[in-house]
């Protein structure tokens, strides 16, 4: 297996209650040219504190920066901007890798110059383990792959572009169609487990689903009239649920 230098980044706000495990699953992991970013919010908990106690056993090339930023994927961009490594994964605060997961990353980098390499998703529920998954590239007009598996080489971040700050929840989505729609990016799919993911945050709220119904209507993947059932379902789930 080629020695690449592997950048993960962690954005994280207050993440006190969950990032001590993100932060062993990147101590634990068997490849270690990593390269380990956190970009902190500017947390007012203990997520300071507890980065700390763990900094002696993360990886030798370790930053963090702690400041405001605009939310999660202005924090994923200023990770992006200081990465040095060919790939790069991110990992949020509460979520964790398998121990192997950047190791296969790596063993099925195909060598392209731009590749995302993705792979299935253990999902919880309150702790409960709720499904594993993984949606193949060639339908992600109809359905986002799993994002928390993604690594993205550097080179297709610098020429296709990051985050788009518009969105709150499904900027992850508008990027990767914008990287399938370029027809220039190789998606290669890794049949193991890549990431664990906690069910609850912003991308499965209401506002997820009305932004992923709205990138696919402005391009021409939703007809007009699915894109506004979606929308009136979703503001009905919202008055029922207040």
């Amino acid at each position: 297996m080629q020695e690449i230098l592997v950048s993960v980044i962690t954005p994280c706000y207050n993440s006190g209650k969950t990032i001590e495990k993100t932060l062993e699953c990147i101590e634990n992991q068997t490849y270690h040219n990593i390269e380990y970013i956190i970009v902190d919010g500017g947390s007012t908990d203990e997520t300071l504190e507890i980065i700390e106690k763990h900094r002696k056993r993360l990886p030798e090339r370790f930053r963090l920066i702690s400041e405001k930023d605009s939310g999660i994927y202005d924090a994923m961009n200023k990770g992006i901007g200081l990465a040095t490594g060919q790939l790069i994964g991110i990992v949020n605060s509460d979520d964790w890798y398998e121990k192997d997961t950047v190791e296969q990353a790596v063993a099925h980098y195909q060598g392209n110059p731009y590749e995302v390499i993705y792979g299935m998703q253990r999902t919880y529920l309150n702790g409960r383990e709720k499904a594993t998954f993984i949606y193949h590239h060639d339908f992600l007009p109809q359905q986002m792959i799993t994002h928390p598996t993604c690594f993205v080489t550097a080179d297709t971040y610098r020429d296709f572009g990051t985050f788009d700050l518009q969105y709150r929840s499904a900027a992850d989505y508008d990027l990767m169609l914008r990287y399938f729609e370029s027809k220039k990016v190789v998606f290669t799919p890794v049949m193991r487990i890549l990431s664990n993911f906690q069910l609850g945050g912003m991308s499965s709220s209401q506002t997820g689903v009305l932004e992923n119904a709205t990138i696919r209507y402005r391009r021409g993947y939703l007809s007009k009239s699915r894109y506004w059932f979606i929308m009136v379902k979703s503001h009905l789930y919202e008055l029922v649920h207040r």
